[in-house]
């Protein structure tokens, strides 16, 4: 899942109408998961609500086991795979 996400993102730096559409699912009822359905229209099949919740809770993780000692507490949005996707792409 991360790296249609990675590949999503590149594309979306890249060509402002599909950044568009991307941001536009923010303004959605259920944002997460128009961004997910979005995602699936384009190609990107791994991208669902579960992978993004469970991808950043596991990447956190694997972070703060990767400190000597384990790390006691993550920054915040870390484990906010979704967050940090927009904030990559918007300029």
């Amino acid at each position: 899942m991360e790296q249609e996400l990675m590949e999503l993102q590149e594309r979306a730096i890249n060509d402002e109408a599909l950044r568009a559409r991307l941001l536009k699912t923010r303004t959605e009822k259920y944002p997460l998961r128009a961004f997910c359905d979005l995602c699936r229209e384009l190609g990107y099949n791994k991208i669902t609500v579960g992978e993004l919740m469970s991808a950043g809770d596991e990447f956190c993780s694997a972070m703060l086991r990767s400190v000597n000692g384990g790390g006691v507490e993550a920054p915040d949005g870390w484990n906010d795979f979704y967050e940090m996707f927009f904030e990559a792409i918007v300029k």
